[in-house]
């Protein structure tokens, strides 16, 4: 019996990638981000089921993680979005997936690693900084460098893109950095170099701005549930009571004693704590489910448990589930929800999920 597991719903999955891709442009494709081992749902679980969904690529940050996917989708299919180093050329080069530059140190090494593997020239998406002002080349210096890409026998400029910095909550610089993106696209034409597949959007540029759709989108959070409207949460965070005792008035319970008992109080001690992605910044915040009733958190999480008020669950015992994502009864609690209590976002709760916790599919 687990102690502590995420449930990962691959149907929930699928529905959400068909029902993205039904709100998209017909001729846009949904690159479905697998980074961070698939946001904590484990990579190649889904990946697989995005693929099957009808996801026409995958996106990952290191190379790392695309050698872990590679037979799954290579070449053109498989895209390194993170920054890349010179060093990183050779392996790059053997992977022969699609890989993000912005750099003309970068593209040199590439050229170099590729020209001493051989084989097909190597897929390169040139990265514009229209405005997120974290990787990316600058406007003006883009046309040179997609020259460069495409002037050599070893590259092809399979791909520009750039990325939004707040299509969830600014319309207007959203705005603005299609509207530069454009004007970089329009310089390529200008210059007779065909820009290849033309990127710019993430979950909510998809869906919150169509006209940001162009030839494909990058779709991360909004595929796992979060974040976005019409769409199901794929993950549920589950752990078990393993003690029970009546706080007397005046115990403490946790680290620091910082919570103390009014009144008798019932207390449980579930076996899952920051070390899993519960975040100590939830002390004394938020909620968990316990036989389909909201229960809340007592005192500091631990490295390895929390503290809960069960006071009012009816017949509660050691080894019933705890639920800190999902659904118990007629009660859900969402991952949105559990970032608002350590005043963080849904990416860092699923992301935070440590290493120990089984995962586990559910259908």
């Amino acid at each position: 019996m687990p102690h502590r597991w995420a449930e990962v719903s691959l149907k929930a999955l699928g529905y959400n990638v068909r029902s993205i891709r039904r709100r998209l442009p017909r001729k846009s494709t949904l690159i479905a981000v697998v980074k961070a081992d698939g946001y904590g749902h484990g990579a190649r679980r889904v990946a697989e089921a995005a693929l099957e969904a009808g996801a026409g690529g995958l996106a990952v940050s290191t190379l790392q993680e695309a050698r872990e996917l590679a037979d799954l989708a290579g070449g053109d299919g498989l895209l390194v979005m993170g920054g890349l180093l010179p060093s990183d050329a050779a392996l790059a080069a053997e992977l022969r997936c699609a890989v993000s530059v912005s750099s003309v140190e970068v593209i040199q090494a590439l050229q170099s690693a590729a020209a001493a593997l051989g084989g097909l020239p190597l897929a390169v998406h040139l990265k514009v900084n229209t405005g997120m002002g974290r990787f990316g080349c600058r406007p003006e210096e883009a046309v040179a460098l997609g020259r460069l890409i495409a002037a050599g026998p070893n590259l092809r400029l399979a791909g520009v893109g750039s990325h939004f910095a707040s299509s969830d909550s600014d319309p207007d610089f959203t705005a603005l950095q299609l509207k530069r993106f454009h004007e970089v696209l329009s310089q390529f034409r200008s210059h007779g170099l065909p820009p290849g597949l033309r990127h710019i959007a993430n979950s909510a540029g998809a869906l919150r701005h169509p006209e940001a759709a162009l030839d494909a989108v990058r779709v991360g959070i909004a595929m796992y549930g979060c974040e976005e409207s019409g769409v199901l949460p794929v993950l549920s965070l589950r752990s078990r009571i393993a003690h029970l005792h009546a706080a007397q008035p005046g115990d403490s319970v946790g680290y620091g004693a910082t919570w103390r008992a009014e009144t008798k109080t019932l207390v449980a001690t579930a076996t899952i704590g920051y070390a899993d992605g519960v975040h100590r910044a939830r002390a004394g915040k938020g909620w968990v489910l316990v036989r389909g009733r909201r229960a809340p958190l007592l005192g500091r999480v631990s490295m390895d448990a929390i503290t809960i008020d069960v006071s009012a669950v009816k017949n509660v015992a050691l080894g019933d589930t705890v639920t800190l994502i999902g659904t118990d009864a007629e009660q859900s609690i969402r991952a949105e929800e559990v970032a608002s209590w350590s005043d963080t976002i849904s990416y860092e709760v699923l992301t935070s999920i440590g290493r120990r916790v089984s995962r586990v599919s559910t259908d």
